[in-house]
Formats: structure tokens, C-alpha cells, sequence
């Protein structure tokens, strides 16, 4: 059961909350006469909200939230810590404790080291690995990136090791992603396959789940902690005043180059979750839009004192706050090797028209885009050539590029929209113009056959490539217009002679769900899509190179940005063949029209001369926008300006481009090769041998190991079934080493857990009712590449990886918690000379986030045994001397005391009264040398948060001196929020733990006993 008090609000104002309260994560606590473990501590305006998991006996499997203003809260003394001989073989029960014990304690929010990552399915590369390190990094208050890295390069997984990252700092309790629609399933498999975490997605079918079981009158967000859900969804009032009401640990916005304009409802979204969170991750592969106030907006999100009142930047704050790389960057080029093939060279292939489309491209280019009078159109003097109507003829045009198809809808539009006109002289243009439209579209309808010279070239490349009903290869085809898209799926079908769902149709105008399960088709191998065709909404962040590396252009986006984002779909980190690029362009006879599509030859040229070179086609025309590009290009079409005067070839583009240099500058990319060192660089080759660091285990080898000891703790024969009957028995617990695989039956608290994964992988895989576990890495990762080529109707791997994240070993460690840790400690024998008491120390925040931590032992060289026994009988408090010893972490400290993790049990230590009154004393001497340490690190602590002070003092000072509008009074606000923030992160807690009591080794004693 779960006892849940009202989800945090808003933030308390400074030193509230913490008054006659001492506790921190890790602390036990007495609450309505049951002891709770707990986990998280925030500060809310009624004062302290704790979460916690019961440890005593009636609350266990329990996790309850209790608030200090309703609940009577008392802390356990830890120098009441009673010690408990450890019996059990290769001191089983004593390692679980301490197992269980550090991964529930949150590493400190400063540490930059990676504890996580480099034990998920993420296949971290050391340039992923330095934008984890980035956000983490201490120099920023809170954990906030712009994650600006260029198409293809996995910012997705960047994304996913920050927030594992962030769990194990206890501070990714409440997470919200938010994406455009269809990502959302992408999105939400990448978190839980990889780095098991799982989120509850939102889509259409998601709300109508919320709504069904949640009252109109809850705060939807208040019940799902981490939700997925997309911007479109997101931004409307219905859930603005929710999210104005909750807080959040970590949000994370995608393509997050939508939110920058203000006014919108997007950037609305942004500012209020931007103000509601303390982690932010904005990721764009475009940050800008060539305005350096859409560049600023997202750093004013991020952080709002590094933009100055005036509008320039803090550079030396975007430095902290902005990741950027390419795909020939040096970190990039050099590791990512065959998982990321370099693409072939693209083919633009000169297709030659029917005597229809010939017509047509006559036709239009005779009387609409290159007539002898000058005018724009039909019907128009050469002094109305402007407005709509010049933009009209260029539309027709790129229609006719597109498709006949497109070329009649586009005119039957056009037509519909000319008969409401009513006014005399645009009735006798219209009619002009109608005949006009009547007589190309006559002409377009003889065009529209599969005779088309670009049909016929489509059909020849897609048997190049093999596609066909015998054969598995697959291909995209990407078009613009939606009549385009649905006349070839209808054709290739037919001339192919494929099933329906073969080829597959993707445009905006499909649901979210709809969307979703295309690119969830497309992704397996084992379904019988082998056809996407697709417009430019599958251009965004979706992935499309695991089954595929063959795209094809059977029109061209008038944009380099959409060029580069649509071959971003298959030329990508993680593929692993080639990628061929083809364009179809066709070559009228009409030299004006030929014209014409030789500038959009040069297009396609010119993004794979800035792909090559610079890693980013953006930067070329500088314009950051596809629909200003396509601007540009259709007035350098309508002017006949040659192309190079519009596009720059890669050699001009920073000298013309200041917002690219001002980019460059701010990012450290444009002296990054000329300050790195040659003598202490790392040479490129070993970088990418480095492993991320690994610290999810501090005495077991492997996580399995861990769970394998957890479970015959809790069961006597964890391998038998379960008794339903009388609650005992097993959780039928199996082993297949050779297959690298473990399965057992979730019991009911485990279940109650699992509800919360994704529901597709609930019921496809039916985890509740029996839980496969891949145990190592490799097997993980066959398994997950395995799901998108099987035959099974699931993407989600058969056996998901057992990380250091995975619910199943979190539910294991609250139940040993509750079994073995009710405010006592287990006493071992060890590596030690004389008694020695380890403890942790922890330093937390006003807001519960642990600011630091210190490992302690306190040895007793000097202790008489016949007088402490004597005291202790009278009734006295033991004061012995000790010696302090401070280490660097828990794992080097208990290595120093021989805690291993094979480790022999010699036999029971006695005297375990004695060693009980020695934790009193220890915890004294450990406060003591710890207030040092805890001293030092509180300095460090308040130094950051008064440099965070002084920067929004600074600005309020530059602000006052401004004349004040809309913008900055919206902006001081958020400095002034950020003021009261400032308060939560000043140190607040101190509390120290014992954690285990080690005694010399009896040598007389040393053989072991018995196998124990």
C-alpha cells in the first residue's frame, strides 16, 4: 500500500522547513509508531515532505510520504544503534545491508564522477560521456544544458545518462519529457530498454487512461512521476494551471528550437516548466535561428542571469551551459568508427520527362514563372507581379516537382479559393488565371501516370536496391505533398506487387498513435513494411537506420536544414552500412525550367559539401530557419541569381555568417583544436577504448550476484513457487548461465512496482506474471538488437537487461532493508587491529539534495575490555579514545577493512554489547573530525550559491538602470525566482550513519567453519 501525502507545490521561502527536524536521506525515522527508511526530503510551503520506505514489520513493502506539518516526525538517534553478529555464510547478511544501504544513499549532487552509465545499454562513447560530465558539473547551481550536438550524433542517449545520473543523486525522482508526437514511443523505449527507466507515455490513448482513472479535480502529474507527453499536448490551457502546481526533479524538452519565440504557446510551456524544475535539458541540433534572440531565449530558459537585462550574453555562462559537436568534430571522428558509416557519395540522378511532364514543365514555365511580359502570373501587369500571387507561380512549380498529383491538388485549391472572389477586377484576373489553371491542370492530369519519367527512374532504383515481395531490403522515400505520398503508395503496391502494408504512408496529418506505429513497424525487421514513404514530419528526431541505409528524395525540400534532417534519419550514429542519399530531379527540355532544377541540383551538392566540412548545412546560408531558406531560394529562382550568391560554398560560410562565428565563439568549437595540447592530449585511439566509469556495486561483481544473494535472504528455496495459500514458497528463481539469462515470478510487491513500465511492454512481454533478465551487457544488447529482427510482434527485447537501475533491484534492496536494518548494524571480523566503527557522513541541502559525503572509520586501539565491560554493567557511557580515519570513498573503506566481496565468516563476533556502546562514541568522534570536512564542504557550497547571488544582485542592479519592458519585467521575475532558490541549495543537514562494526580476526580461530 502506499500512503501519499499532497504532491509539493511550490518552494518555501528560506529557512522554512527545516526548524526541530534534522534528517536526510538515509535516516531512520519513528512515524506512527512504524520505523521508515528515508529516501527523499523536500521542502515544500507547509514545510518538510519526506518519502520514505517502512522498514518494521507492518509496513514493509510500503512507501509512504509524510509531511511535518500533519505527521509527528521523529528522527532515530543513530548513537542508538544496537549491533547484531553477523552468522551467515561468507557474511551474506552484512554485505546485503551495506549493498543495500549505499545504493539507496544519493551520491552527492556535486560529484562530476559518472556512477551509472557505464553500466546500461547505452554504449557510451567518451564524447556522450564529457555532455553527462557537463550538466553534472558543479559550476552550474542546478543540472541545466542546451544539448546542441548535430543530427545523428545521439543526443537521445546523452539525454538518458544525464537522468540515470541524476537517480542516483536522488534527484530524478520526478521526470517529464516532453517531444514532438512522433517520438513519443521512440523516446520512451530508448529510456526504459537502455537505462530502465521507465516512463508512463501520454499520447492520445495515454490521456484517455489518465482520465479514466484519475478524478477531473487530481493533478495528473501529481500521480505519474515521470511521463512522457508531447508539446502539442502539453501546451494547452487544460494542463497549464497542473503544471504551474507541481515541481519537477529533471525536464527534459526535444527539438526544443520550437519554444524559442516568445509569445507562442510553446515558448509559454517552456517558461513555466523551465520555473517548476530544478535539472533542465533542452535539446536542438538547430539552437538557433540565425537571431540571436532565439539563441538567447533558450539560455534565458536554462539560466535567466546569463542573459544581461540588455539582451547580450554571459559567455562565459553559455560555455557551462552549451554542448556542441558534429559528426567530423575530432572527439566525434575518431570514435565512433564502424558504428557510424561514413555515407557514400550521393547520387543526383537527371531523370528525363514523358512528353506529359515535359508539357507541364513547359507549360509552367511559359506561362507562369518565366513569361515574356514580366508578370508574376496570368491576368497580372508586370506591376502586380508581387504578393501571393508572384509566391502562387512558384508554388504551382514546386507542386509540379513534387508530383502531378501535388501540381492538380494545388490547382483544384487554387480554383475553389478564386471562386469566392467577388470584386470586378479580380473577377477578370481570376478568369484569365482560371483558364490558365484549367489548361495546366489538363495537362497535369495527362502527366499523372505511371509513365512518368520520375516513377520510372523510382521504379528502377528501388530495383537496384532489391526491393520487391522476396526480398527483406528496405528504402525511404521522402516527399513534401500528401497527394504525392498517397498516388506512389497506391502505385508501388500495384507495380510492385506488394501487400498494402508493404508500404507505408507517414504525414502530419496521422494521429499521434498512428505515427508512432509506423516508425515502430519500420524500426523491425520481422514486419512486412518495406516501403516508407514518407513526408518531412519523419525528418525530426526520428530514428530510421536499424533496418535501413537507402533513402531516396522524390522531391527536393527548398532548404539545406530539411535536406540535412531528412538524410539524418539513416545517416546516423549506429549505422552500421553505408548510406546511399539518390534525388530524382527532373530535366525538362525547357531550358528555363532546367534551369531551375540545376540551382536544386546544387542544393543537394552543396549539403553534402557542408556535411563533409562542417558537420551542420545550417551554417551555410545562414538563415537557421527552413522556411526562410526556402524563402531565399525561391527568390533567387524568381530573380535567376545564381545560386552560389545565395548559398556560400563552405570555405565563406563563418566569414559570412556572424551568428555562426558568434556560435563557434561562444562554444569554444572555433579554438578548441588550436588550445588543446598535443603532449597531454589523449590520443584519439585510446579515448575510444576508455570505459565510462562503473561504480553501481560496491560488493558484488555483478548485479545478478546481488540479486541472487537478495532472494535467498528473503526466501529459504527461492527457486520453488510461490504458495499462494499461505504466502511462502520461492518466486521460482532460475539461472541460465550459459544463456546469460534469469527469470522469476514478481511476487505481489514487485508487481505493484512493475505497473509502472511502459504498457506496451507490460503486456507484450507480460513481465508481471514472469520476468525475464538478461545478466550481462552483451546478452542485453544481442537481445534489444534482436527484438527489431525477430518475428515477434514486439520491439521490446525478450529478456530486459538487469542495470543498476532496474526496479527489481531497488524492490530487493527496500526488502532487505526492512528485513535486516532496523536501527541496528551487523559486527564482522576483518582486516582491522582493533575495534572499528564505519560510518558515512552526509551533508545536505534546504532542499534535501546531498551536497556531500564522507566515509569514516573510527578505530578504538586502546579500549580496556574487562573495564568497558565493567562500565557498561554500572551503567556508565563508554568514553574510549579513538582514532579517526577518513577515506575517500565507502568502497575504499571498506576495502582498508577487509570487507570483500568473497569474503569467509571466521565465526560470530561476541561481545556485541560492548561493540553497541562503542557507536555512541564513534558516532561522537566521527561528528567531530567530520564537522572538518563537512565544514570545508559547506564553505564550498555557500561559495557557489553566493557567487549565484552576486550574479542576480549583478543583473537586478544592470535591470534597474533599464527602462523596463514586457520582456525584462517577465525576465526579473525569473531572476527573482531564482533568488529564492538560491536559499534551498545553502547547506542545511548534517547526518551521520554507522554502517558496520569490524573486529580483528580471531587467529585461533581462522579456520573456516564449516563452509560458513
Amino acid at each position: 500500500m502506499t500512503t501519499a501525502a499532497p504532491a509539493p507545490s511550490s518552494l518555501a521561502p528560506p529557512g522554512t522547513g527545516a526548524q526541530g527536524l534534522d534528517v536526510a536521506p538515509g535516516s531512520v525515522v519513528r512515524v506512527r509508531d512504524e520505523e521508515w527508511l528515508v529516501t527523499q526530503v523536500v521542502t515544500t510551503t507547509d514545510g518538510m515532505l519526506l518519502t520514505v520506505q517502512g522498514l518494521s514489520e507492518l509496513v514493509r513493502d510500503t512507501t509512504a510520504q509524510f509531511s511535518i506539518g500533519l505527521d509527528t516526525i521523529t528522527p532515530v538517534d543513530p548513537r542508538s544503534t544496537r549491533v547484531v553478529a553477523d552468522t551467515s555464510s561468507r557474511h551474506r547478511l552484512s554485505r546485503l545491508w551495506l549493498e543495500a544501504t549505499l545504493r539507496k544513499t544519493p551520491l552527492p549532487a556535486s560529484s562530476t564522477d559518472l556512477a551509472v552509465v557505464g553500466d546500461v545499454l547505452a554504449d557510451p562513447l567518451p564524447y556522450q560521456l564529457a555532455a553527462a560530465r557537463q550538466a553534472l558539473d558543479p559550476a552550474n547551481l542546478r543540472p541545466r544544458i542546451l544539448l546542441a550536438d548535430a543530427v545523428g550524433l545521439g543526443k537521445t542517449l546523452e539525454i538518458g545518462m544525464i537522468l540515470a545520473e541524476l537517480v542516483r543523486r536522488g534527484r530524478g525522482e520526478r521526470i517529464l519529457i516532453v517531444t514532438p508526437r512522433h517520438v513519443l514511443e521512440q523516446m520512451q523505449h530508448e529510456m526504459w530498454s537502455r537505462f530502465a527507466l521507465p516512463f508512463v507515455r501520454l499520447d492520445s490513448l495515454g490521456i484517455q487512461r489518465v482520465r479514466r482513472s484519475v478524478p477531473a479535480t487530481r493533478n495528473p502529474f501529481s500521480v505519474y512521476h515521470r511521463a512522457i507527453i508531447s508539446i502539442d499536448t502539453l501546451k494547452s490551457d487544460r494542463y497549464l494551471s497542473h503544471l504551474r502546481r507541481q515541481r519537477w526533479d529533471a525536464v527534459v524538452i526535444d527539438e526544443s528550437h520550437n519554444i524559442t519565440n516568445r509569445g507562442t504557446l510553446n515558448n509559454r510551456l517552456a517558461d513555466v516548466l523551465a520555473r517548476q524544475t530544478d535539472a533542465l535539458i533542452l535539446a536542438s541540433a538547430t539552437p538557433h535561428n540565425g537571431d540571436p534572440r532565439s539563441f538567447a531565449e533558450l539560455i534565458r530558459l536554462l539560466e535567466p542571469t546569463a542573459v544581461h537585462p540588455d539582451g547580450t550574453l554571459d559567455e562565459e555562462a553559455v560555455r557551462r551551459l552549451v554542448i556542441r559537436r558534429h559528426r567530423h568534430s575530432p572527439e566525434v571522428r575518431d570514435v565512433v568508427g564502424g558504428r557510424w558509416k561514413e555515407r557514400l557519395t550521393p547520387v543526383n540522378r537527371l531523370v528525363e520527362p514523358s512528353p506529359a511532364e515535359d508539357a507541364v514543365a513547359a507549360e509552367l514555365s511559359r506561362a507562369w514563372l518565366h513569361r515574356p511580359d514580366g508578370a508574376a502570373a496570368p491576368g497580372l501587369s508586370p506591376g502586380q507581379a508581387r504578393g501571393g500571387d508572384a509566391l502562387f507561380s512558384w508554388t504551382l512549380a514546386k507542386a509540379f516537382l513534387s508530383s502531378p498529383a501535388a501540381l492538380i491538388q494545388t490547382i483544384d485549391e487554387r480554383m475553389s479559393r478564386r471562386r469566392s472572389r467577388a470584386a470586378s477586377q479580380e473577377a477578370l484576373a481570376s478568369s484569365e488565371q482560371s483558364r490558365a489553371l484549367a489548361r495546366l491542370r489538363e495537362l497535369a492530369a495527362s502527366a499523372n501516370t505511371t509513365s512518368s519519367g520520375k516513377y520510372r527512374a523510382l521504379l528502377e532504383e528501388l530495383a537496384r536496391i532489391g526491393v520487391g515481395p522476396r526480398s527483406t531490403e528496405r528504402v525511404v522515400v521522402f516527399a513534401e505533398r500528401i497527394a504525392t505520398l498517397t498516388w506512389l503508395a497506391t502505385h508501388l503496391r500495384r507495380d510492385l506487387g506488394l501487400p498494402e502494408e508493404a508500404v507505408r504512408v507517414m504525414h502530419g496529418g496521422l494521429s499521434d498513435v498512428e505515427q508512432q506505429e509506423i516508425v515502430e513497424a519500420f524500426r523491425q525487421s520481422h514486419t512486412p513494411v518495406r516501403i516508407l514513404v514518407t513526408g518531412d514530419v519523419a525528418s525530426e528526431g526520428v530514428n530510421l537506420h536499424a533496418q535501413c541505409h537507402e533513402l531516396i528524395h522524390y522531391d527536393i525540400p527548398w532548404s539545406l536544414i530539411r535536406i540535412e534532417q531528412r538524410n539524418g534519419r539513416i545517416d546516423r550514429y549506429g549505422q552500421e552500412t553505408s548510406p546511399q542519399i539518390t534525388t530524382l530531379l527532373l530535366s525538362p527540355s525547357d531550358p528555363g525550367f532546367s534551369g531551375d532544377v540545376r540551382v536544386l541540383t546544387r542544393l543537394m551538392e552543396k549539403e553534402d559539401q557542408a556535411h563533409r566540412a562542417l558537420g551542420d548545412a545550417a551554417s551555410l546560408m545562414g538563415l537557421y530557419s527552413g522556411e526562410k531558406e526556402e524563402k531565399a531560394i525561391r527568390e533567387a529562382l524568381q530573380a535567376g541569381t545564381d545560386i552560389d550568391d545565395v548559398v556560400p560554398d563552405v570555405d565563406q560560410a563563418l566569414d559570412r555568417d556572424p551568428m555562426a562565428a558568434l556560435f563557434a565563439r561562444l562554444t569554444g568549437t572555433a579554438q578548441a583544436d588550436e588550445e588543446k595540447d598535443p603532449h597531454d592530449a589523449q590520443p584519439a585511439a585510446d579515448r575510444a577504448l576508455v570505459p565510462a566509469p562503473s561504480a553501481t556495486s560496491t560488493l558484488y561483481a555483478s548485479q545478478v550476484d546481488y540479486l541472487r544473494q537478495a532472494l535467498t535472504e528473503l526466501y529459504e528455496r527461492p527457486e520453488e513457487k510461490a504458495d499462494a495459500a499461505t504466502g511462502g514458497g520461492g518466486v521460482s528463481w532460475r539461472e541460465h548461465g550459459s544463456e546469460q539469462v534469469a527469470e522469476l515470478v514478481p511476487p505481489p510487491g514487485l508487481r505493484a512496482r512493475l505497473a509502472v513500465l511502459p504498457q506496451s511492454y507490460l503486456q507484450e512481454r507480460r513481465v508481471q506474471e514472469h520476468l525475464l533478465l538478461a545478466t550481462t551487457p552483451r546478452k542485453g544488447a544481442r537481445l534489444l538488437a534482436e527484438a527489431l529482427r525477430d518475428d515477434s510482434d514486439s520491439s521490446w527485447p525478450e529478456a530486459h537487461y538487469l542495470g543498476p537501475l532496474h526496479p527489481v533491484l531497488d524492490w530487493a534492496g527496500d526488502r532487505l532493508l526492512a528485513r535486516l536494518g532496523r536501527s541496528s548494524v551487523f559486527a564482522v571480523h576483518g582486516s582491522v587491529e582493533s575495534p572499528t566503527v564505519l560510518l558515512l557522513g552526509t551533508l545536505t541541502n534546504r532542499a534535501g539534495r546531498t551536497v556531500s559525503m564522507v566515509s569514516v572509520s573510527v578505530a578504538f586501539p586502546y579500549l580496556d575490555v574487562e573495564a568497558a565491560r565493567a562500565d557498561i554493567a554500572a551503567g556508565h557511557t563508554l568514553t574510549p579514545v579513538s582514532m579517526v580515519t577518513v577515506h575517500d570513498s565507502p568502497s575504499a573503506m571498506l576495502a582498508a577493512a577487509g570487507i570483500e566481496q568473497e569474503q569467509t565468516n571466521t565465526g560470530a563476533v561476541s561481545d556485541v554489547g560492548l561493540l553497541s556502546a562503542l557507536i555512541a562514541p564513534a558516532v561522537d568522534a566521527a561528528q567531530d573530525q567530520m564537522s572538518l570536512t563537512m565544514k570545508a564542504a559547506a564553505e564550498t557550497a555557500r561559495a557557489r550559491v553566493a557567487t549565484w547571488a552576486e550574479r542576480a544582485d549583478s543583473w537586478d542592479d544592470d535591470a534597474g538602470r533599464l527602462i523596463q519592458n514586457r520582456h525584462l519585467r517577465s525576465q526579473r521575475r525569473s531572476v527573482d525566482e531564482e533568488r529564492e532558490l538560491i536559499a534551498k541549495h545553502s547547506p542545511a543537514h548534517t547526518l551521520i550513519r554507522p554502517l558496520l562494526v569490524v573486529v580483528p580476526r580471531d587467529v585461533a580461530g581462522d579456520a573456516e567453519e564449516g563452509g560458513r
